[in-house]
């Protein structure tokens, strides 16, 4: 045998076990994702979940993998895994305001857990309204994606208004409750500003501006 054929036949050798192996996991990932989003367009969360978790491990680049693998776990009620996965949804596409968007619901359904500390309700509540801003920011999209993204906005501004105007509570803090319901309703009336028609959002608008009715002391003028 020639100097350096030994060499040569060991790297041949090398070669093919990583493009066998490469593709392989190709295969396996690409049969996973299939299963996962054939559960996904069924409904069936739970399923997908468990294929999608699978194909994420073998290629966690695979940006449609995780956003559906981020909706199925919050279907599934796995709000701390659905915001993992729209986390790294983001770090692939950072204009991807769907993502903020399930992100933000998964931080305002976490925030309504009772046995939260306080610290960690501000800092869900919080989160909530940064990722909904970001969603309208980098997605302005068509009307009923901005109706939408306002909507649960001014919902989580008054729900962070209601945190901070509890009384006897250290995170107490009657200006920027006050001025959070204030953000609340004026996220409410843009909606309607174009979508007069809305009664769920003039309702919800109503609910806001009794809120604030009250914090501050004044009448509601209709």
């Amino acid at each position: 045998m020639l100097p350096g054929q030994n060499f040569l036949m060991k790297l041949s050798a090398a070669l093919s076990f990583l493009l066998i192996f490469s593709l392989e996991t190709a295969l396996a990932q690409n049969a996973y994702f299939k299963l996962g989003q054939q559960a996904f367009f069924d409904g069936d969360f739970k399923t997908a979940v468990n294929h999608l978790e699978k194909s994420c491990i073998i290629d966690s680049t695979n940006a449609s993998a995780l956003w559906m693998l981020g909706y199925s776990y919050y279907h599934s009620e796995n709000y701390k895994k659905s915001i993992q996965a729209y986390t790294r949804v983001i770090a692939i596409k950072p204009a991807d305001g769907s993502a903020y968007y399930y992100r933000a619901r998964a931080k305002s359904y976490l925030a309504k857990d009772n046995q939260l500390t306080d610290a960690d309700k501000e800092k869900y509540l919080l989160g909530a309204i940064v990722d909904f801003t970001k969603a309208i920011a980098v997605d302005p999209g068509d009307n009923e994606n901005n109706v939408k993204f306002y909507q649960n906005r001014a919902i989580a501004y008054r729900d962070y208004g209601d945190f901070k105007l509890q009384p006897n509570s250290r995170f107490f803090d009657k200006n920027r409750g006050i001025n959070s319901l204030k953000a609340s309703v004026a996220d409410f009336e843009k909606i309607l500003a174009d979508n007069s028609n809305r009664q769920d959002i003039a309702a919800l608008l109503e609910t806001s501006k009794s809120k604030l009715a009250a914090a501050t002391n004044t009448s509601v003028h209709h």
